[in-house]
């Protein structure tokens, strides 16, 4: 196994990696909407915490020298499933061409108050 760090991501908050690569592919901790050089939330509400976490997830990818087309699964976590609307647009715009198997599911709650968190699976060789 690979420990995968970028520093345009946020840091790690827990005993955990970023991401690691295992067996041909990039598996992502799951990225809720900090600023990497804050480590605070981003403000803003859905639209601002999704766009970041879009961002630090892209910056996990590009750690690893990876693209969006490289991923093959997301998952993604919502407080309110009324916000999947704004969620997948952003999304949508963010992976561009690429077309990953999704999950959406409603959480109770997610770390820190976040209103979304995402993870990958990204294939990461050949």
């Amino acid at each position: 196994m690979k420990s995968v760090k970028s520093d345009n991501a946020p840091a790690a908050i827990g005993p955990y990696s970023q991401g690691v690569i295992a067996g041909g592919f990039l598996f992502s901790a799951g990225q809720i909407p900090l600023d990497p050089s804050s480590g605070q939330i981003v403000e803003g509400g859905i639209t601002a915490q999704t766009e970041q976490v879009m961002k630090n997830l892209s910056a996990v990818l590009d750690a690893a020298g990876l693209q969006w087309n490289s991923v093959v699964k997301t998952t993604v976590y919502l407080h309110d499933m009324a916000d999947f609307p704004t969620v997948n647009e952003i999304y949508a715009r963010s992976i561009g061409d690429a077309r990953p198997a999704r999950s959406t599911v409603q959480v109770a709650a997610l770390p820190r108050g976040a209103l979304v968190e995402i993870d990958f699976i990204a294939r990461a060789e050949g």
